[in-house]
């Protein structure tokens, strides 16, 4: 029998041997979690905490679903692996569900570990088919860690991996933040100007294959598009001839109260990218879907593509448990119900706190972002001061959010509240009571300005 290992003893042999992701190391203190179920999780020293940020926003039936456990051992046990040149059950199983619940229109599947490599067949598919090598992002965006994927994200995550003078083939455009346009305009005066000026991008731009989006930007913020913008994004792609992509790897499985975020807007994607939710978590798939129209250039064309994992059968019968463990109990309509108390608790601390900006949101999916100045929408802290690991201050009220048993994803200049959609009211009652307390961080920087 394998010595047990005290809580120290797990963290001290994580931080000396293990890398700690987006951080210098010298700052790495991980937690030692040994259990969790529903919204909570607990740590090695017994303490319990709500996870209202869904861990990375991918924990969507909470935790210790046990439907989803008892497909991970029945698949297990059936069969655990064969190569993808093969079919199991599991695939076909998950490909008809697949076909109900994805976006109409989205018929051919290509399986993935993850959200970035997702992404990475998308922009392989787009270039294959189209014969061209530009890919328009946006500069308030992420898409995943990999090669392509971290060269396609917008924010600074990008700036340590880029290819110095080339950025493989990926340009950027403004994203849609109706609260703090980038292009300084209101919202609806200014006819949706950031498409606007994607078609003059697309105009003064050749050999672009694709336009990629997140349906409602994520990590950056819960950045939530108003009417019509989708409506003149998909004529503006149309008109120049180019794919348009959503990434949905953090918007989808329910958490708008839709099962896809495009779906409040009717957006007809010509390819969409999932991972995260697919199975909330438990086991690592993604998921790169494409209309019909391109999966017929493949039949008789190459399609460049492939991994030792993909359609790996123990990601794929947990994802079918997931699918049926969401229309049980009914989380995508549920989003929307609760989704509404959340956002009614949350409006409610604006006008408590001169250091909020801005509440946003849509389902399960909200931001809360923080501000110096109301009018001017001036942020406590920049890019620059988040790379060189300086203190945040968001992430100050984070941990002390953490002390009461709450945690939030705590990001540049605001939140992203995004918990199980299984969440219960008293649980949205305790992380906005925590929320509401914390706040006095940023409030007292604001007075002490004052004072100054």
């Amino acid at each position: 029998m394998s010595e047990q290992l005290s809580t120290q003893e797990v963290v001290q042999i994580t931080k000396d041997y293990n890398y700690g992701t987006w951080r210098k190391q010298k700052l790495w203190n991980p937690p030692h979690i040994v259990s969790a179920d529903g919204c909570y999780f607990t740590d090695g020293n017994g303490k319990r905490f709500l996870d209202f940020s869904s861990q990375l926003v991918c924990s969507n039936l909470g935790h210790n679903n046990q439907a989803v456990i008892a497909s991970i051992k029945k698949q297990a046990e059936t069969l655990a692996y064969v190569a993808p040149s093969y079919t199991t059950t599991a695939r076909a199983e998950l490909t008809k569900l697949l076909l109900e619940v994805l976006p109409e229109g989205l018929t051919k599947f290509f399986f993935t570990t993850s959200g970035t490599d997702a992404n990475e067949a998308a922009f392989k598919i787009a270039r294959l088919y189209t014969g061209k090598t530009k890919i328009i992002s946006r500069y308030r965006s992420y898409h995943g860690s990999t090669g392509m994927s971290i060269a396609a994200t917008g924010d600074a995550r990008r700036w340590p991996m880029e290819p110095r003078g080339k950025g493989q083939g990926f340009i950027f455009s403004p994203e849609v933040n109706c609260y703090k346009c980038p292009l300084k305009h209101s919202y609806p005066e200014c006819g949706i100007a950031c498409v606007d000026y994607l078609d003059y991008m697309l105009t003064n731009e050749s050999d672009v294959a694709a336009v990629l989006v997140e349906s409602v930007v994520g990590t950056n913020g819960v950045l939530i598009p108003p009417k019509g913008y989708f409506k003149k994004l998909r004529e503006v792609c149309d008109k120049h001839g180019v794919l348009l992509i959503a990434d949905e790897v953090m918007s989808g499985w329910g958490r708008t109260g839709k099962w896809f975020a495009i779906d409040n807007w009717d957006l007809k994607p010509d390819i969409l990218t999932t991972a995260k939710g697919i199975t909330a978590a438990y086991v690592p798939l993604g998921l790169c879907a494409t209309t019909q129209k391109v999966a017929d250039f493949f039949e008789d064309n190459l399609f460049a593509l492939g991994h030792t994992y993909e359609a790996h059968p123990i990601t794929l019968g947990p994802a079918v448990a997931t699918i049926k463990e969401m229309r049980r109990l009914n989380l995508v309509d549920r989003a929307n119900e609760i989704g509404a108390y959340l956002g009614e608790k949350l409006r409610a601390l604006k006008p408590k706190h001169p250091s909020i900006g801005d509440v946003r949101g849509i389902g399960l999916f909200w931001a809360v972002e923080l501000v110096k100045d109301q009018v001017l929408k001036t942020p406590f802290n920049t890019w620059q001061e988040k790379m060189d690991s300086k203190p945040i201050v968001v992430e100050q009220i984070a941990a002390k959010m953490l002390q009461e048993g709450v945690v939030v994803m705590a990001w540049m200049n605001h939140f992203v509240l995004a918990p199980p959609l299984i969440v219960e009211k008293e649980d949205i009652d305790k992380a906005v009571t925590a929320l509401d307390n914390a706040l006095s961080i940023a409030d007292d920087l604001l007075i002490e300005k004052i004072v100054a």
